[in-house]
């Protein structure tokens, strides 16, 4: 018997084999089916699917045998993956000098041998698709075919879960990049809030307390004062209610009236005189997480209030249902969004630049928890805006998404 050598590669060929996670996997019908159908294209007893471990040889599929690895020291696949053809075929080991007194041949009668090489996206030589007989035999040309065809499908299986495994890490990092957002948000919220309501509530008590005493550009600057704190007050809540959005999403869905809706909403717009507000549309009832889909449409109809300078507001919400989801629709006469910055709202932080009627611009991050929510519940945003004209903001929700 010759033990087989490892290969030159054999440090990064390991590594290679280490991070498809297979090894010790428990059988999985997909090697499975394609070690039982090998075994019938090639009329053998025996087929499987190995991986060269360090001092083994790991089988992830063994179609016709009872254990799942065996030593390496004595493989066949450990001289396949040595070779530079594609399929190393063996077809009397009793005659081969590498083979004749191994014990798979002497104890298992393992006499025929057919094993291609598993060879990985980075040019590896993982281990085999094989197969065994206890007699002498040839494999036809199509037998072959069929074998160099299935060992492709098995390393494309190896590549389909290390994209899986990678996923996962994405998706673990991403998580804990969010989480730790999250944190940094409310910490800073918090330490912000505090300060910011007291420079706001000192400004308003210096203006109070100095009622014409003080001349104009003095004025000006406590203006300036108490502005730019709403303004970092309203950034920081709006900062703090994007990453808070997704608690709102833990929320059961219930059933909510349109009529509900149309209340609260009006509640919001009782204060302004100049604001015209009507709903239409043939849903009388959506079933929905009502907390998320309040803070979309207060969100959109508190913009097309502050970005609305004429006489009198018109704010028109649509209300609509087919078999798969509910559309929304929220019109309004306003000003319009500039052609480009359509393409940009709903992206965080993205500001257009445009003041609102009391001389405010916005945060940036008002829309973006819109998208937010609205992707979560299985839907989608667009706008279509002219600017002195209005904007409409068309959303869905999926009715599927709801089953909870």
């Amino acid at each position: 018997m010759i033990t087989p050598e490892l290969p030159e590669n054999e440090y990064e060929r390991q590594l290679e084999v280490n991070k498809y996670q297979l090894l010790d996997t428990l059988p999985e019908e997909s090697y499975d089916n394609i070690t039982a159908l090998m075994a019938y294209i090639c009329d053998v007893p025996i087929s499987l699917v190995t991986l060269l471990d360090n001092n083994r040889n790991f089988l992830k599929s063994h179609h016709g045998v009872p254990f799942n690895e065996s030593p390496r020291e004595i493989s066949f696949c450990g001289h396949a993956i040595n070779s530079e053809e594609l399929i190393t075929i063996v077809e009397d080991s009793r005659k081969d000098e590498r083979f004749h007194d191994n014990p798979l041949v002497t104890d298992y009668q393992a006499v025929f041998y057919a094993g291609a090489t598993l060879i990985n996206s980075e040019g590896y030589k993982l281990g085999t698709l094989c197969v065994y007989d206890t007699k002498p035999r040839i494999l036809t040309s199509e037998q072959k075919n069929a074998l160099l065809a299935m060992s492709k499908q098995v390393t494309n299986l190896f590549e389909q879960r290390y994209q899986n495994i990678k996923l996962i890490e994405l998706q673990e990092s991403l998580k804990k990049r969010n989480e730790d957002l999250k944190k940094f948000a409310n910490v800073v919220s918090h330490d912000l809030k505090s300060p910011l309501a007291n420079i706001i509530s000192l400004t308003e008590l210096l203006e109070e307390e100095n009622k014409g005493k003080l001349d104009e550009e003095s004025r000006q600057y406590l203006e300036y004062l108490k502005s730019s704190s709403n303004s970092l007050k309203n950034y920081v809540d709006g900062l703090l209610n994007f990453y808070q959005s997704d608690e709102l999403l833990k929320n059961r869905t219930q059933d909510i009236l349109i009529q509900d809706i149309f209340k609260e909403l009006k509640n919001i717009t009782d204060s302004d005189e100049r604001v015209s507000f009507h709903i239409k549309g043939n849903c009388k009832v959506i079933i929905t997480n009502k907390s998320a889909l309040m803070q979309v449409l207060i969100n959109l109809v508190t913009n097309a209030i502050k970005y609305n300078s004429k006489p009198q507001a018109e704010i028109e919400i649509d209300i609509s249902e087919n078999e798969f989801q509910y559309k929304l629709s929220v019109s309004d006469n306003g000003d319009g969004i500039p052609k480009e910055f359509i393409n940009n709202i709903f992206n965080l932080f993205s500001v257009v630049g445009v003041e609102d009627k009391d001389g405010n611009i916005g945060t940036g991050i008002g829309l973006a928890s819109v998208k937010k929510i609205i992707v979560s519940l299985g839907g989608e945003i667009n706008v279509e805006s002219k600017l002195e004209e209005g904007s409409v903001f068309t959303f869905t929700i999926s009715k599927k998404k709801q089953a909870s």
